[in-house]
């Protein structure tokens, strides 16, 4: 697939040779952008200059937006080259990275984002955090042009006060990394974050707070669970006005399906218009629970549409899925994605009058004077999607002639191993041998194309490229996936391998002392810490799904021991787990499992 580049520069920079969408995307950027390496601090040190390091990912729209203003500007190059050492990182490719500086910032600012704007000593040591920075001043933000000069003076006049703010820094890290997180779990902790939920409930809309709302996909589940375990009905029905209004917002493409990342609003209409892979497998798994809970329709038919999108739109020719698809199309974030009225009247003719009415399409638009089709309000969603099925046909077909919005094709060991736990689990609920295969065939290109000789799992694949020595995650989600594979299929050798992979897990991750899975593993480049992931994000934590796989494993092999290491590791969490539940959801639905099966 090839890469947008912004060939304005005859001469790239180092990122050329780089296999990562995000990385190319900037190769032809003025900035002398090194990849992360030890080239770039070798430089470093021996000129005496600080790294001014950026983090993103290639369908991140303020990413882009920060590369057009800022690092295609040749007078911001023009500093950047003059007195940093300037590196480019995928956070995709790096989580490892990316996951340690988006703590420093979160310290530093109180919050996060991308693209991420770290400054750092020639050792990693930062001591500046900030998200996306405009060129020039503006509105009471600072600038590049304004601040990059000011950190360069200050690194000439007081570098040893910067370093010492570094060291502070690293010396903090370190010590969260290595605190007690050790305790005792009881049911209270579920109570307590259902109370926590409950209270920040938006009943009118759905989802928790106020804008921006992101799905949370694993919250969900927990209520969904914990319904089940306490009987409680208002916990399903936070998951299920929840799970509805999300699909009835602009969240939801209700012309090709699948779900965009977030909503900038309170109701779910406008979303951040990319589309993750991770997102619609956790999405997908999701309205499989309420599905096997209550046994409606509509939640089969979100799946099945979701499964669809991911199949036609997001899988290789090998097999594999592919990462994202960005916001942007023609410079324009949601371009793709937005009607005019009279455009959908010429396609649909008569029928445009009805289905404008009931998606909510106007001669004005519900964003930026166009339209995001929508079935807000509607209190019959699946009688609807039904009726219109040959109508959105036409509009799917209508744009598709569109420029399309940029793919992001690389394949990630861990988003993959989601969606196969989802095509898993879909096949089995849903008596599906499509969705079956699907998984098999994307299960045997990553055991085939992503795993070294002696059998260490690789985290991305690109361009008949694997590279990157696998984290906690990918092991973790693989591992989930060749669960659900083989109990859907009941093909041992996927047990077997999972078992494998746990192994292997336990000898790179594990923590001798402490108990808890490293984030990445003892083989791989040492890094400023050496963290545990403990929340659960938009991903559930790769500690929290190998306490479930550990459960899983023992049950599926008769094995005590590995039901005892789910119990260790629920223990040498608990204490951080009963201080944020919310922040948890994933553990806590590890432990209700633990518990219903007398463990």
């Amino acid at each position: 697939m090839q890469i947008n580049l912004n060939r304005n520069q005859v001469k790239p920079n180092r990122l050329i040779k780089q296999k990562s969408p995000y990385l190319l995307q900037h190769a032809y950027n003025p900035v002398n952008w090194y990849p992360w390496e030890d080239e770039a601090f070798i430089k470093a040190r021996s000129e005496g200059k600080p790294i001014f390091l950026s983090i993103g990912y290639s369908t991140c729209h303020w990413c882009h937006v920060m590369e057009r203003q800022s690092f295609e500007n040749e007078e911001v190059a023009g500093k950047l080259n003059q007195d940093f050492i300037s590196i480019k990182v995928d956070r995709e490719e790096r989580p490892d990275i990316d996951h340690i500086y988006m703590e420093v910032c979160q310290i530093l600012t109180g919050s996060g984002g991308w693209p991420l704007t770290i400054v750092m000593t020639p050792e990693g040591r930062p001591f500046y955090a900030a998200t996306y920075i405009p060129p020039y001043s503006q509105g009471g933000m600072t600038g590049l042009m304004d601040l990059l000069p000011r950190l360069a003076e200050l690194w000439k006049k007081e570098q040893d006060r910067i370093l010492q703010a570094g060291e502070e820094i690293t010396k903090w890290m370190q010590m969260a990394a290595q605190a007690d997180t050790t305790g005792q779990l009881t049911d209270e902790a579920l109570h307590q974050a259902f109370k926590n939920l409950a209270r920040t409930f938006d009943s009118e809309y759905g989802g928790f707070g106020s804008a921006p709302k992101f799905p949370t996909p694993t919250t969900l589940m927990f209520l969904l669970q914990y319904h089940q375990r306490y009987k409680n009905n208002q916990a399903l029905e936070m998951a299920e006005k929840t799970l509805i209004s999300m699909y009835q917002g602009g969240i939801y493409d209700h012309i090709g399906f699948g779900f965009a990342r977030y909503s900038t609003d309170r109701i779910w209409l406008v979303p951040h218009f990319e589309k993750m892979l991770y997102d619609n497998a956790l999405l997908a798994i999701a309205y499989l629970e309420a599905f096997q809970i209550t046994g409606q329709d509509f939640y089969r038919q979100v799946v099945q549409d979701i499964f669809t999108y991911v199949l036609r739109d997001m899988t290789s020719p090998q097999g594999a899925f592919y990462s994202a698809e960005d916001a942007d199309s023609e410079g324009e974030e949601g371009r793709y994605y937005l009607w005019d009225k009279q455009e959908i009247a010429t396609i649909l003719g008569p029928q445009a009058v009805r289905f404008s009415e009931v998606y909510g399409i106007s001669a004005g638009g519900n964003f930026e004077g166009r339209n995001i089709p929508n079935l807000i309000g509607q209190s019959n969603s699946l009688e609807l999607r039904t009726l219109f099925a040959k109508e959105r046909e036409q509009l799917l077909t209508a744009r598709e002639k569109r420029v399309k919005p940029f793919k992001d094709d690389k394949m990630l060991t861990a988003w993959n191993g989601l969606m196969i736990a989802a095509l898993g689990l879909g096949s089995r609920l849903l008596q599906n041998d499509l969705y079956l295969t699907a998984a098999q065939k994307a299960a045997d290109f990553i055991l085939t194309n992503l795993r070294r000789e002696d059998g260490r799992l690789l985290a991305r694949y690109r361009d008949g490229e694997a590279n990157f020595n696998g984290y906690a995650a990918d092991y973790a989600y693989l591992i989930w996936g060749l669960l659900e594979l083989y109990e859907a299929g009941r093909e041992s050798s996927y047990l077997q391998v999972a078992l494998e992979l746990n192994q292997q897990l336990l000898e790179l991750f594990w923590d001798q002392d402490r108990g808890g899975l490293f984030f990445y593993g003892s083989d791989s480049e040492p890094l400023l810490v050496r963290p545990k992931e403990s929340f659960d994000s938009v991903m559930p934590s790769s500690n929290a799904v190998a306490a479930f796989n550990f459960l899983r494993l023992g049950r599926l092999t008769d094995d005590p021991g590995l039901v005892e290491l789910e119990r260790t590791q629920i223990k040498g969490f608990a204490g951080s787990i009963s201080e944020n539940p919310g922040a948890h959801s994933f553990w806590l639905q590890a432990f209700m499992n633990q518990e219903q099966h007398g463990m």
